[in-house]
């Protein structure tokens, strides 16, 4: 497997014999290059000694030397900066678009590595090398989480420019439609964020004063004033998202969208909607605010949303419910925060080159309690010492972009793995 194969080279993970050409020359591996994973050569900037002699340029690897010519090397410029071409099948020499040799070397995936590989790639347990993490020195752990942190961060800020394009580059509008998503707490993330980006918030900036308008909006715009229901207030919202309707052109969102199954009372889309729309009657400037914010308590005051008076006792437009506050709980604060807060002062403080803001969202991942899911259950129970938000998030990243996807060759601790039994 040619990919294995460049991870041996990379890592320097050779069979212990000395190192020749195929044409019997020794050969001294100094730097193994910059790995390329554009458009050609496969490292840049290697450093190899070759009988004695100092070349710096670039390096190809193939399972079969005559890959070189099936991929038109031999006939692309862009190659002839190669200094060295490696094979773990040698079935052709290989020469420059000049017709120049390159010198070429065999070199094969040590047994154990493979099998170690193997054993990564078909086991059906996760984690899959959970064998060797508790070997694992704490510098190892704490620079692979340190990684995985700041790869997670990129990611979701990345997340967050693509709203901000969609709306049309305000920041408040962008930070909205994320604090709407992860309102629906995963299962109903999708139709919160959809529902969100189709809100027509400039109409409803000119009701700002006004909950009750506000909550027709919403709830009008969610698709959830479409039945007939024997019910005052509901009848009261349908008839005023009639008129703002036909005032506004307003879209509406497919009420088919909205998940209810195995969902907890509270979690109910109608409550949802109900403390969105009372933290938006309640909040001017709420990313503003949000940014301001020095500490997570501060960010908390900000987001415990309440509900208007008639959804302190009702889950959905039908049903009478024992009278409560409904407001977000702690734990439900911490995801907010984790999810949208965090990264919204990762990305603005990234566009605006203020590293302030950067580190503030770290320091509020160290502060927050981890998250407890059934990703860091098992890490825990692995080995991994697991102390808050930081470490939850960087094991989420773990699992999803590299567990999930079988990357373990671009995994610190999967390095540790392959290496294992090789001397």
């Amino acid at each position: 497997m040619e990919q294995l194969l460049h991870y041996v080279w990379k890592h320097k993970i050779f069979p212990l014999k000395e190192l020749k050409t195929t044409t019997g020359l020794p050969v001294e591996i100094i730097d193994t290059g910059l790995a390329n994973t554009d458009a050609g050569p496969d490292f840049f900037n290697a450093k190899i000694k070759i009988n004695g002699t100092l070349w710096v340029g670039n390096v190809e690897i193939h399972t079969h030397a005559s890959d070189w010519y099936k991929h038109g090397h031999d006939r692309d410029k862009a190659y002839d900066s190669v200094i060295l071409h490696i094979a773990e099948e040698v079935d052709a020499n290989v020469c420059r678009a000049d017709g120049e040799p390159i010198p070429q070397m065999q070199l094969s995936c040590p047994d154990s590595v493979c099998n170690n590989f193997n054993e990564l790639q078909r086991a059906d347990r996760y984690p899959v090398c959970r064998d060797i993490i508790k070997s694992l020195p704490k510098l190892t752990i704490h620079s692979w989480m340190s990684a995985l942190q700041t790869e997670r961060f990129r990611q979701k800020a990345e997340q967050v420019e693509k709203r901000l394009e969609r709306c049309d580059g305000n920041w408040e509008d962008a930070f909205f439609v994320t604090l709407a998503r992860n309102f629906g707490f995963g299962l109903n993330g999708d139709a919160f964020e959809m529902w969100a980006e189709m809100l027509s918030l400039r109409a409803v900036d000119k009701y700002r004063d006004n909950l009750f308008q506000i909550e027709a909006f919403f709830f009008g715009q969610a698709g959830l004033l479409e039945e007939e229901i024997d019910d005052a207030y509901y009848h009261r919202l349908q008839k005023e998202f009639t008129y703002l309707q036909h005032v506004f052109d307003l879209r509406v969102t497919d009420a088919s969208r909205w998940r209810f199954l195995r969902l907890r009372p509270g979690n109910f889309p109608h409550v949802r909607i109900a403390q969105l729309a009372f933290l938006y009657y309640q909040e001017r400037g709420l990313l503003s605010r949000v940014m301001e914010a020095e500490s997570v308590k501060q960010v908390k005051a900000i987001l415990r949303s309440r509900v208007s008076e008639y959804w302190e006792t009702h889950y959905h437009f039908y049903h009478i419910s024992p009278c409560r506050a409904k407001s977000l709980s702690d734990s439900s604060l911490n995801l907010i925060i984790i999810n949208t807060v965090v990264t919204f002062l990762y990305a603005y403080g990234r566009f605006k080159g203020d590293e302030r803001l950067c580190e503030r969202a770290t320091d509020f991942l160290e502060e927050l309690k981890a998250e407890n899911n059934y990703i860091i259950r098992m890490w825990s129970e692995a080995g991994l010492k697991i102390d808050n938000a930081a470490d939850s998030q960087a094991l989420i990243q773990l699992k999803k972009e590299y567990c999930d996807l079988k990357k373990c060759l671009h995994c610190r601790i999967g390095y540790e793995y392959l290496k294992k039994g090789h001397a």
